[in-house]
């Protein structure tokens, strides 16, 4: 019989309790429930607005436009300082705290609703365009290079483009575009072994 892998960040089962009891809250809104990254989201008019799930020394409800709510309470974080622009997490270590907190947590709940319904939220900022003088110089002398480059999705061709650039050595920026060509004209992404 196949041993099944354990998610090593899906606590989720060792807070059964605390998470039932947060689905309880949760209940009293309108939100819908999905399932979304292997993790449990709740939407309305199909925008993420609330996650929750289970960690080894927590279980959270996350907030996915928190930057804007008032936090009267002081209770929110940010679960990644410099990195997470608008998600805010709102931690519990037991069910008592959260029976303690339950009018607020529905209090914050419904103000991150009426947040999303009004159109609050944080758009990702736009990313520099990368420019590679010579993956250019090698589509200007191999058109069916350039064509197959073409056919990539934006984010891919910006994987091929941070691939060469972000190499110091121009010596080291052609040998990356030597490795990638083949793959260019193959139609295979930079990182889709991984995907």
């Amino acid at each position: 019989m196949k041993e099944e892998k354990k998610n090593p960040w899906n606590k989720n089962n060792e807070w059964s309790e605390e998470l039932d009891f947060i689905k309880s809250i949760i209940a009293k809104t309108e939100l819908e429930e999905m399932t979304k990254w292997g993790g449990i989201v709740y939407t309305v008019n199909k925008k993420n607005v609330i996650g929750v799930g289970g960690f080894k020394s927590y279980v959270a409800v996350w907030f996915f436009n928190g930057v804007f709510l008032k936090d009267e309470k002081k209770v929110l974080v940010n679960a990644n300082e410099g990195v997470t622009k608008a998600l805010r997490q709102w931690r519990f270590s037991s069910k008592d705290e959260l029976i303690k907190n339950e009018k607020d947590i529905l209090q914050y709940i419904n103000e991150a609703i009426a947040n999303e319904k009004a159109g609050l939220s944080q758009k990702p900022e736009k990313k520099e365009a990368i420019i590679s003088e010579l993956l250019d110089a090698e589509f200007k002398n191999d058109k069916a290079l350039a064509k197959a480059f073409d056919a990539f999705s934006p984010y891919k061709q910006r994987e091929f483009l941070e691939y060469v650039e972000t190499a110091k050595q121009e010596k080291t920026k052609l040998t990356r575009i030597e490795k990638i060509k083949p793959m260019i004209l193959e139609g295979v992404g930079l990182n889709d072994k991984y995907r």
